[in-house]
């Protein structure tokens, strides 16, 4: 793998560290909130559902998990296992697809 690609694979994998750290305090806040108030799911829905800001928070919530979940499986083969070139690199491609999916799919039920 050349220099560049290693180092836009460093660069995206702290950037969505970055976003997944801010996205899971306010997901945390979030459901401590929830929870010290007694909301029931029903209501939790009730106040996500058509909300825009909500959506769009998840959404990236997602992408963060999706870019940064299969750069960090594909360093921990390389390192353990050894695993190394194009399949590798694909199987996680695939991976990071179906995080993006499922995670986007469950964004948009809480959505509405």
């Amino acid at each position: 793998m050349n220099v560049r690609t290693q180092v836009l694979l460093w660069t995206a994998q702290r950037v969505s560290a970055m976003a997944l750290a801010l996205c899971v305090v306010v997901h945390l806040a979030t459901m401590i909130y929830a929870v010290r108030h007694g909301l029931s799911a029903a209501e939790i829905l009730g106040r996500t559902q058509g909300n825009y800001a909500w959506l769009c928070f998840y959404m990236t919530f997602v992408a963060a998990v999706a870019i940064h979940a299969p750069i960090g499986v594909r360093a921990i083969v390389a390192e353990t296992l050894g695993w190394r070139g194009a399949l590798v690199d694909f199987t996680l491609l695939l991976l990071g697809a179906a995080l993006a999916l499922w995670g986007g799919r469950a964004a948009l039920a809480v959505f509405g």
